[in-house]
């Protein structure tokens, strides 16, 4: 009855499902290409046996780069396909992965769509990333005796409360898994008491990421048009409102010559920016303009996709966007990796654990607001000793905790037919 009130609700929302993808793409283009897979219409042939992975946005995408790397050194007779929700997600595979993976959007959890996907790639193990809990999708891989993992998986309080209203579909869907490997005894508990079975803990694949060396090149790059002798604080993976608050702890900031580089979370989302920063007064650069950076130059937008590590290896301070705001933040490992002082926002409930982690480790600072945050980039300017300390505690925190891809590859291991 569960799930038949669940397919009932899918639906009835089908009208607006159409209607979403028109309004985001009216925004972002992309949405508008390939929708027939996002319905389970596919055109891309097959030549080998399928392993499958969802990695639904950017985040993920990045987070799976070394365990896709080793999978198919490990399983070179397979076929890996990664499907995405997202078309930043699905670009961002292409940019790290080319056409040594096969890329398509992961349908709508629709029974016929779900079917057609499963009866085109025929995967012969699949993997969901992180918070995929799609109930026909788990449903229809059961009981075809597909095995489906859920590795790296991460359950903040509130999805598990949302799960938690749903108790017995949720409970079957959880128990229709292979395997679940939690990132922390915190994620892991939250998965139990849902109805999760023999769940362990595996720690976090974003731990295990390498800073690319083409990106620590163009780092190096972008820190000479930005200028050796200013300071460079980045504001990354930013969220709406945010910018204003930065703005004023910029403002507040009385170090000389400050460049602030802003990289909004979404493409939509950079004319928008710019257009506040100059109702704001400051002279703004955008990264596509292609243009030398000259010294009246006081905030760059970051209009380009992909460059996040070059940004981090640019910058001397790094700023995690979502936190100001109670929207959960961001990924701030990567800034850690590169050994940058990060700094933090209060609300950090999506990377719960890793956030405290880094503060415990002194490699993060926590702000609470502008005037809290401007204050903390001065006096962190104006101490490089401080600087330093919070870099190297930053790269040991980043290799204290590496690991999880061996964990996630042994128990694909266990669970691949044959």
């Amino acid at each position: 009855m569960a799930r038949l009130l669940y397919n009932l609700g899918l639906w009835l929302l089908l009208p607006l499902v159409f209607l979403h993808l028109v309004r985001r793409g009216m925004k972002q283009r992309e949405y508008l290409q390939h929708i027939g897979e996002r319905f389970g219409f596919y055109t891309a042939g097959l030549d080998k046996p399928v392993l499958w992975l969802h990695t639904v946005s950017v985040g993920e995408t990045r987070a799976a780069a070394t365990l896709v790397q080793r999978l198919r050194a490990a399983h070179p007779g397979h076929r890996l396909l990664l499907t995405h929700t997202t078309p930043t997600g699905r670009a961002a595979g292409e940019q790290l992965f080319g056409d040594d993976v096969l890329r398509v959007y992961l349908p709508y959890d629709y029974p016929f769509a779900v079917r057609r996907f499963l009866r085109h790639f025929r995967p012969q193990l699949g993997v969901l990333m992180e918070t995929e809990i799609w109930f026909n999708l788990i449903g229809q891989c059961h009981a075809g005796g597909i095995p489906l993992l859920l590795l790296n998986a991460r359950l903040s309080e509130k999805s598990a409360h949302g799960y938690g209203r749903f108790p017995v579909l949720t409970r079957a869907c959880l128990q229709g898994l292979a395997a679940i490997a939690a990132q922390t005894r915190e994620d892991a508990a939250r998965l139990t008491e849902l109805g999760a079975p023999n769940v362990q803990v595996m720690g976090n694949l974003k731990f295990d990421i390498e800073p690319p060396q083409a990106m620590l090149t163009l780092g190096t790059q972008l820190r000479s048009m930005f200028g050796q002798d200013r300071k460079v604080f980045l504001a990354a993976s930013t969220r709406d409102g945010e910018e204003e608050i930065l703005l004023d702890a910029m403002q507040r900031c009385a170090t000389p010559c400050l460049l602030m580089v802003i990289v909004p979370r979404h493409p939509q989302r950079f004319d928008e920016v710019t257009a506040l920063i100059e109702r704001r007064g400051r002279r703004a650069h955008r990264r596509s303009e292609n243009r030398n950076i000259d010294a009246a130059t006081q905030v760059v937008i970051v209009d380009s996709m992909g460059e996040m590590f070059a940004y981090y290896a640019a910058c001397d301070v790094a700023f995690i966007g979502g936190s100001l705001l109670p929207l959960g933040g961001q990924n701030l490992i990567e800034a850690c990796a590169v050994g940058k002082p990060v700094l933090i926002g209060p609300h950090t409930f999506n990377f719960a654990q890793a956030t405290e982690d880094a503060v415990h480790a002194g490699a993060a600072r926590r702000v609470q607001d502008a005037k809290e945050l401007g204050w903390s980039l001065e006096r962190l300017f104006a101490h490089p000793e401080a600087m330093e300390a919070m870099s190297q505690a930053g790269t040991r925190f980043v290799a204290s905790h590496r690991g999880a891809t061996g964990v996630a590859l042994e128990i694909i291991r266990r669970h691949l037919p044959g």
